[in-house]
């Protein structure tokens, strides 16, 4: 005969405890789904990132009105603040047939994965038009990997152009400004792995003279911002990190 021991009780402490990590992921993923780092949260509420930060970890309470400003910058019901997020998937299955290519200001792109909220990794197939206009370069926390499926693509990257052919790849620190240039004459299909983080920028006096980006921002939850020029920009040297192979 098995005695079954009964479920022990959580004392107080474990109880504000569970609910504040509750509280700090739901935050977290709200963010996420919206592609805003923690400073644009601040900026729309007038509250510190490093508070942000405390409440999306766990280690602080907030305060009555903290909560209705959230509240207020998500556009989402107190109750829902307070609702545990999705339990992550131990394995994602993406089927060529479910996948839906989606048009946004000439651009056309595929979602890889719809686990944005899951992981860190946010992958997406672009297509890149020669007819592409713009020229303003971005920045956001955390890395890229581009890989080149087809046609020519230059990564212009704090002022220096890469060109890259069908089997290349580029990995960089997507908190440097940069954008993705189509030279032409044909499209260029990439495949752009974007992954966030939340460290400091490497130099802050540079990046404040771009535009900010988060790097969910490439994912379908507003839309995709990737910028993409109709002109070709100057070469240059190619730097170390990124050497182009002579096939």
């Amino acid at each position: 005969m098995t005695t079954r021991l009964p479920n022990r009780q959580q004392t107080p402490d474990e109880a504000i405890r569970s609910q504040l990590c509750s509280f700090g992921a739901r935050l977290r993923d709200l963010r996420l789904q919206r592609g805003w780092i923690l400073e644009e949260v601040a900026a729309r509420g007038g509250l510190s990132k490093g508070f942000l930060s405390r409440l999306e970890s766990g280690d602080r309470q907030a305060s009555i009105a903290a909560v209705l400003t959230l509240s207020r910058i998500f556009d989402v019901s107190l109750a829902s603040l307070f609702e545990s997020p999705p339990v992550a998937p131990a394995c994602l299955i993406v089927r060529a047939s479910d996948l839906v290519e989606k048009t946004t200001n000439g651009l056309k792109y595929t979602p890889m994965s719809g686990a944005g909220r899951f992981f860190n990794l946010q992958p997406l197939r672009i297509k890149v038009s020669p007819s592409r206009h713009g020229n303003e370069p971005y920045h956001h926390d955390g890395e890229e990997w581009v890989y080149v499926l087809s046609g020519k693509l230059t990564l212009l990257l704090e002022g220096k152009a890469y060109d890259l052919e069908a089997g290349d790849a580029a990995h960089f620190d997507s908190r440097l400004p940069h954008r993705l240039i189509a030279p032409g004459p044909e499209v260029a299909e990439v495949l752009v792995v974007a992954s966030p983080a939340s460290s400091a920028p490497i130099n802050p006096n540079l990046l404040q003279q771009s535009r900010a980006m988060s790097a969910a921002s490439f994912l379908p939850f507003p839309g995709p911002k990737v910028v993409v020029a109709a002109s070709r920009p100057k070469k240059s040297p190619i730097s170390a990190p990124l050497i182009k192979h002579k096939r």
